[in-house]
């Protein structure tokens, strides 16, 4: 078997909180969001993460992504140590490792057209390409999700939930990343609504050989 893309080794993540005493007044505790969490991903792998709401899943799926910082433990990425990385090479390694948020519609600009917000990450990652490349990239991605390329220019309050979160997901996969985070993709939408996007993240998988993390409460 390849070496694993991702492997994430005791990772622990803390916050300090203040409760109020009874006496004393406030105190400080300890949640611990993420505690001793190993697990390795591969290449076309795609791994669940389950569990009730506010146990820290989408806690775990920050701080793989390096946007929550962590407490203890590794994240290794392609056998490097996320946490010792600089901001600017942290910044370049987010093209590999993508993430898909839970709630479609919130997760837009609703300034930006769908088109601007796919091709987003090509003006980021990809900046040498011109305005017709991007364009025509875009284009391509969208058909790749289901979306009729001529709706490119209008907004996101013009689209079902469904229709967002294949926006999203098409945000997402535009740069080819080795990693897709999907943080409860599903949970606000319908359950036939839910089965398509489930059914388009795995046709996308078979496609690209993108690893993925899903999480879900249920």
């Amino acid at each position: 078997m390849n070496a694993p893309v991702l492997t994430v080794e005791n990772l622990k993540v803390h916050f300090a909180t203040k409760q109020k005493g009874a006496f004393l007044g406030s105190t400080t505790a300890m949640l611990r969001a993420v505690d001793g969490v190993s697990f390795q991903m591969h290449e076309g792998e795609t791994l669940g993460v389950v569990g009730e709401s506010g146990c820290g899943k989408s806690t775990l799926a920050r701080a793989i992504l390096q946007l929550v910082e962590q407490t203890d433990g590794r994240v290794v990425w392609l056998g490097e140590n996320l946490s010792e990385l600089q901001k600017a090479e942290m910044d370049r390694k987010r093209k590999e490792m993508q993430i898909v948020f839970q709630d479609p519609l919130s997760s837009l600009n609703p300034r930006m057209t769908i088109g601007d917000t796919i091709g987003e990450p090509l003006k980021v990652f990809q900046s040498e390409l011109d305005k017709h490349s991007r364009t025509k990239a875009v284009r391509s991605m969208m058909e790749n999700v289901g979306l009729e390329p001529d709706l490119m220019n209008r907004y996101p309050h013009e689209f079902s939930g469904g229709q967002c979160q294949r926006v999203g997901i098409a945000r997402a996969m535009i740069v080819k990343p080795k990693l897709v985070v999907c943080d409860e993709p599903v949970s606000s939408l319908d359950v036939s609504t839910q089965a398509q996007i489930v059914t388009l993240l795995k046709q996308l998988q078979r496609d690209t050989g993108t690893a993925i993390l899903f999480i879900s409460h249920d």
